[in-house]
């Protein structure tokens, strides 16, 4: 596995119930080489700009965050950064061992298990895996996912229960910053729901922040 000490970084969430089981820190990484037509977070798509973290300081972060089970890592496209992200699992796992990983990514799981090295290296620390592109066209409402085409596929035996529960949306979440502004977190529940929420809040007087997440 490729040696690499920093991430970059669209945005963390250090609380969520929408992206994953339980309550979950997020990353989003920058960067995709995808273009899903309908991507929801088209701003985390260019390499270009994004926060450049270390690992060890976002493995601090997360080693500290109290009451959640484990991170999930979405984007942009997470096998983009697969080596700095295996690290930093690797990190936390050293001082919280039963931290659980999830990851969404835009390739299909065959695809990730024929790449390289660093791509092998993230999927063998996940537990969890949403994988395949976003179509607009697909059926929606479902559990962490923003198309039928696309699936939850347990890693590890410690989601290996996922399978056998209702595959409905598991909702979104709105944040208020610190300087007033709304963010939100979630797999929307239908086509066109980020542009229908910043017109409704915006004719409220709220600001939504241009990072979200995620049908893509």
């Amino acid at each position: 596995m490729t040696e690499v000490t920093t991430l970059s970084v669209a945005r963390t969430l250090d609380r969520c119930t929408t992206l994953g089981p339980g309550t979950r820190a997020v990353i989003w990484v920058q960067g995709c080489p995808l273009r899903c037509r309908g991507c929801v977070a088209a701003e985390t798509l260019p390499f270009e700009g994004g926060t450049t973290h270390q690992v060890s300081e976002l493995a601090a972060w997360l080693g500290a965050l109290p009451d959640i089970e484990g991170v999930t890592l979405s984007g942009g496209e997470p096998f983009s950064q697969a080596a700095a992200l295996a690290s930093l699992l690797d990190h936390v796992r050293a001082r919280r061992p039963e931290f659980t990983a999830m990851a969404y990514s835009g390739f299909r799981h065959e695809a990730l298990r024929r790449g390289g090295p660093d791509r092998l290296a993230l999927l063998r620390r996940l537990d969890l895996l949403v994988d395949g592109p976003y179509v607009a066209s697909e059926r929606h409402g479902l559990r962490w996912r923003g198309s039928a085409n696309q699936r939850v596929i347990p890693l590890t035996d410690r989601y290996a229960h996922v399978a056998s529960e209702p595959d409905v949306s598991a909702g979104v979440e709105v944040s208020m910053e610190g300087d007033g502004s709304l963010s939100w977190a979630g797999v929307p529940p239908t086509p066109g729901f980020r542009e229908g929420l910043e017109e409704r809040l915006a004719a409220r007087g709220f600001v939504l922040r241009a990072e979200a997440r995620r049908e893509a």
